[in-house]
């Protein structure tokens, strides 16, 4: 029983590959360590594993390797990390971010039915609700109006999902992440943009004042939940990973001058086409289906980050 862990170098899908690793399960990992954020700091993910995960460098959109892999190592389970990430940074990249999210997941998707597959894992976001007015968001609401190709393209692949689904009987567990954050985290996100500008001393730009509020979901909680979803089966679900609690980036920059010991600059600028006012997750089905149960609040998993950056940076 091997597990295919797409994006595996990336900041989710190698802690993902590095837990199963543990538990004494063969992985293998797809990553192409594109430029979108530094590839050292991939390259640096994948030298932290331990336990021997075979790493194939090469793109998903590769057909024919994508055809190989399936075929050379008998994959029984697909947890599917790899993206295109970033909501504002897909607005001036549409084509791009529906070749990768979409179309190269379809591909995937379509080994795996071939492959009989036990359980491919799907990772969405929680931006495919958008400026819902249902709030906490909860799996029934239809969300049909994303404010950027980023969303669009998981939003589309969570309706090709449940094709494959229909058509073979291939169970996909789709699971919308809610703001992940933590050691290793990605240098693009808030939570390293933040700790960088305090301890640089350079602005950081501040959207609406700060009030915008997001959920904001430690590693290791998100790692457990994809972990369940691989060892269950469930025909074809669709269920928000998150911690349950949004806060405002105000409170958020607070926490971690506080930790640092000095001040954030703030440079207060609109927020973009592209950012909701809110992220809040409902988390009743994670924790029914899949025994969720987050346990870092953001107080601690700041402390955990800042503390993991002091030391990647020699900070004393």
């Amino acid at each position: 029983m091997t597990v295919l862990v797409t994006g595996g170098a990336g900041f989710i899908g190698s802690r993902v590959a590095q837990r199963l690793l543990h538990s004494g399960q063969s992985v293998v990992i797809i990553d192409n360590f594109n430029d979108y954020y530094d590839p050292a700091l991939k390259r640096a993910n994948i030298a932290l594993l331990e336990g021997g995960a075979q790493v194939i460098e090469g793109d998903i959109r590769d057909s024919e390797l994508v055809a190989r892999v399936f075929a050379e190592h008998r994959i029984t389970r697909v947890a599917h990390m790899a993206a295109m990430a970033g909501v504002r940074y897909s607005a001036e990249q549409g084509r791009l971010y529906a070749e990768v999210n979409t179309t190269a997941s379809v591909g995937l998707m379509d080994e795996a039915r071939k492959h009989d597959v036990e359980v491919f894992v799907q990772a969405s976001t929680s931006s495919v609700y958008g400026n819902t007015d249902k709030i906490p968001f909860v799996e029934t609401d239809t969300p049909d109006w994303p404010l950027a190709p980023y969303p669009a393209s998981k939003r589309a692949t969570e309706l090709f999902a449940h094709s494959y689904y229909h058509l073979y009987g291939l169970n996909v567990t789709v699971l919308r992440f809610f703001n992940v954050y933590g050691p290793q985290g990605r240098p693009d996100m808030m939570p390293i943009k933040v700790i960088d500008s305090i301890v640089q001393q350079q602005p950081i730009r501040v959207y609406d004042g700060g009030q915008l509020k997001r959920d904001w979901t430690y590693i290791d909680d998100t790692v457990e939940g994809v972990l369940a979803a691989l060892e269950r089966p469930m025909g074809y679900q669709i269920i928000n990973l998150g911690f349950g609690a949004p806060v405002a980036l105000t409170e958020f920059i607070e926490i971690y001058e506080e930790l640092i010991g000095k001040p954030a600059i703030q440079t207060f600028v609109p927020a973009p086409l592209t950012e909701p006012q809110i992220t809040y997750c409902d988390n009743t089905r994670a924790r029914e289906l899949l025994d969720f149960e987050p346990k870092t609040g953001l107080a601690d998993g700041l402390a955990h980050t800042w503390a993991w950056y002091q030391a990647h940076h020699g900070i004393t």
